[in-house]
C-alpha cells in the first residue's frame, strides 16, 4: 500500500506516513476473538486495508500466564492501532481482549454491535456527524441536585457518561429510596432516547434509585439511540451493568 499523499510504500495497510506526516486512515474497526483480532482501516467511507493479529493461548490454565498472554496480545493490537494514528477506534467481539486493549489506548473508543461491525461503522459514517462537546466533564454536571448514589461506583458511572463527546449536560435527579432492591452493588443503565435525542441514566444501588437526565448533541430519536448504545457499552465495559 502507498501513502495517498507522497506515494511512499507503507509497511502495513493504513500506516501513518512518517515521510510526509500524512494519516492514511481516520478510523480503525477492531473485531476481537479470544485468539485473534482483525483490524479494518477506514478513510471516510473507504476501506483502506485489513490486518489480523493472532495469539496463542496458554494451555496449562495457569492464571498468571493467561493474564500475561492477554496483556501482551492486547499490547500488540494497541501497537498496531498506534501505527495508524486514527481519530477514532470502533471495537466489537470478545470482551476481555477488547477491554485490555482499550486500557492501553488514548483514542476515542466506541463499542459497536458484533453483527457486521464494519458495515455498521460505514453506515454511521455516511450520516451527518454529531457535534462534539469540548468542555471538561466536570463542567457538564449541573442542576438543583448534587448528590449521586452509589459512592465511588456512582461517581465513576457519572464520569464515564460525562466524558462522552456527545453529552452536553448531566442533570442529576432526586433519589428514591423507597424501593425493594436486591442488588448489592451499583448498576447503571441508559434508557431509550426521546424524540429530541436526549436520554436518561438510571442508577440503582440497593433500594435506592436515581434518574439522571442526559442532554446530548443528537438531533432525533435515531441519533440519540446511537449515543445510548455507546454509553451502555462504556458502562458495560466498566462492569457497571
Amino acid at each position: 500500500m502507498e501513502c495517498r499523499q507522497c506515494h511512499t510504500d507503507l509497511d502495513r495497510p493504513g500506516d501513518y506516513c512518517l515521510v510526509c506526516d500524512t494519516a492514511n486512515c481516520d478510523a480503525v474497526v477492531a473485531v476481537f476473538e479470544r485468539d485473534a483480532a482483525t483490524l479494518t482501516m477506514l478513510d471516510g467511507e473507504e476501506i483502506r486495508g485489513e490486518t489480523t493479529i493472532t495469539t496463542v493461548q496458554d494451555d496449562d490454565h495457569d492464571d498468571r500466564a493467561t493474564v500475561v498472554e492477554l496483556r501482551n496480545f492486547a499490547g500488540r493490537v494497541a501497537d498496531e492501532i498506534r501505527r495508524k494514528r486514527p481519530e477514532t477506534v470502533f471495537a466489537a467481539g470478545e470482551r476481555e481482549p477488547l477491554r485490555e486493549t482499550r486500557k492501553q489506548l488514548h483514542y476515542e473508543f466506541y463499542r459497536v454491535p458484533d453483527d457486521d461491525p464494519v458495515e455498521t461503522v460505514l453506515d454511521r459514517r455516511g450520516e451527518s456527524a454529531l457535534d462534539v462537546v469540548d468542555i471538561p466533564p466536570r463542567e457538564k454536571i449541573g442542576g438543583s441536585h448534587s448528590t449521586i448514589i452509589g459512592g465511588r461506583a456512582g461517581r465513576n458511572a457519572i464520569s464515564i457518561v460525562a466524558d462522552h463527546p456527545h453529552i452536553k449536560k448531566i442533570i442529576p435527579g432526586p433519589i428514591d429510596a423507597g424501593g425493594k432492591g436486591s442488588q448489592s452493588s451499583l448498576r447503571a443503565k441508559i434508557t431509550r432516547a426521546d424524540d429530541n435525542g436526549n436520554v436518561r441514566m438510571l442508577l440503582r444501588d440497593g433500594s435506592s434509585v436515581q434518574e439522571n437526565r442526559l442532554v446530548t448533541t443528537a438531533r432525533d430519536l435515531e441519533t440519540g439511540e446511537r449515543v445510548r448504545a455507546d454509553l451502555n457499552a462504556a458502562l458495560e465495559e466498566a462492569e457497571l451493568q
